[in-house]
């Protein structure tokens, strides 16, 4: 691979180039408009001098990685032989980038979308040579963060995935290959995850109870900071395409979309769930979330009630893993251990426990699968119990040992 190219000079693509210079590579950063160029440009720079100053590269590493990442204009493509497009989550968008790259990149160029939830199928709809046509999901931050889920097209070539896991590892990343769906492995289960989090504020739990139950559970962060890392807007446009889809058959918390609205986006806005002041990333409770949820919770007529710990991991953690079964079942994973991978090395789940699908089976298939039934009283679209966990829970049986009658692996 000579001339890798990364299309959009935003969060993910500043971090997806980084990623490439970190490895050794030559990359392109291009963009549309000169001031995302720009301000990439001064990220990077501020990215590698903070990397100098903690001593974890001298000024001579920082510098040759920072000059081998050029920045391009919308159209200095045509020679690459590897392209990753990093906008954000905006199907159309994403269609019409992939459309004129096919028409202007060579016919053995493999193109990769940087989607973390959309169909590949669909990003790539109507370009010609589908089989070079993949999805590359890197976490934020790109540079750092380990886990890579590659997706995996209807037509898809073989060569691509084995040419994407190759680079992969390259890059330093753990590849592992999913198949394509709404949210694939990692964000088709987070979002349940999610959605039990932002329900919990809802009934009363504050922003640091929520967190604080997974820190203690050994997480470096829980999921409402997680989502200020990533962007409270990244969300809400997941949200958005969902709803351009059809929504979803269960009830959502409004409060992502309320922070949306009051332009609080996470850590890049300085303000998400939490507050974070004088440009630092130390989050700061400061009650305008909880605020939130009282009004939601007075619309809606419902008391308050303030969920404990135990309640707060279960929900969370069995809403996901059951969505893992459903998952697993499919196909969509080709073993519980990817999936598990998947959390370690994106999510940062603690290591002793496994993985989320090896959790379930130490605390019990029946326990959890009991929970599940039992939530599905009063919830019966959101926790419907996964026919796998179910038959599993009866029979004693393991997710490690499940394998998906037709896998994605390569």
């Amino acid at each position: 691979m000579n001339s890798p190219v990364v299309i959009g000079a935003g969060t993910m693509g500043l971090g997806i180039a980084m990623a490439f210079a970190d490895a050794g590579f030559e990359v392109r950063l291009i963009d549309s408009s000169p001031d995302s160029l720009e301000r990439a440009k001064a990220r990077i720079a501020r990215t590698y001098e903070t990397a100098v100053a903690k001593g974890r590269l001298t000024r001579d590493q920082a510098e040759r990685r920072r000059a081998s990442i050029a920045m391009g204009g919308q159209t200095d493509y045509a020679d690459a032989d590897f392209v990753v497009e990093a906008v954000f989550e905006d199907l159309a968008l994403k269609n019409r980038i992939f459309r004129t790259l096919g028409e202007r990149c060579s016919a053995a160029a493999v193109l990769a979308s940087n989607t973390s939830t959309l169909d590949v199928d669909a990003i790539g709809a109507g370009v010609a040579g589908p089989e070079r046509i993949i999805g590359m999901h890197f976490w934020n931050p790109a540079h750092v963060n380990r886990a890579l889920e590659i997706v995996r097209g209807s037509k898809t070539a073989p060569q691509t995935i084995a040419t994407v896991v190759e680079l992969g590892e390259r890059l330093g990343k753990v590849p592992i290959v999913v198949g394509n769906c709404d949210g694939f492995v990692a964000n088709r289960m987070l979002f349940k995850y999610i959605r039990e989090a932002e329900l919990l504020l809802e009934e009363g739990a504050s922003v640091a109870e929520v967190d604080r139950a997974f820190v203690d559970f050994g997480f470096p962060m829980g999921p409402l900071a997680m989502l200020d890392l990533a962007g409270v807007d990244v969300g809400w446009r997941v949200r958005q395409e969902k709803q351009k889809r059809g929504g979803v058959p269960y009830r959502l918390s409004r409060l992502t979309d309320l922070l949306h609205e009051r332009g609080r986006h996470g850590q890049k806005s300085g303000a998400g769930f939490y507050a974070y002041a004088g440009g630092r990333y130390q989050p700061i409770s400061d009650g305008v979330v909880e605020e939130l949820a009282a009004a939601e919770r007075s619309l809606r007529g419902a008391s308050k009630r303030t969920p404990d710990a135990p309640e707060i991991l279960e929900r969370c953690m069995w809403s996901a893993v059951n969505e893992g079964a459903f998952i697993l079942e499919e196909g969509i994973a080709s073993s519980a251990a990817d999936i598990d991978a998947i959390w370690l090395y994106g999510f940062g789940f603690p290591a002793r426990y496994g993985g989320p699908m090896g959790y379930a089976e130490a605390i019990g298939l029946p326990h959890v699968y009991e929970f599940v039934r039992e939530r599905a009283r009063s919830d019966p679209e959101f926790w419907r119990p996964a026919p796998l966990l179910e038959r599993l829970a009866a029979r004693a049986g393991s997710f490690a040992d499940f394998k998906p009658a037709s896998g994605v692996a390569v």
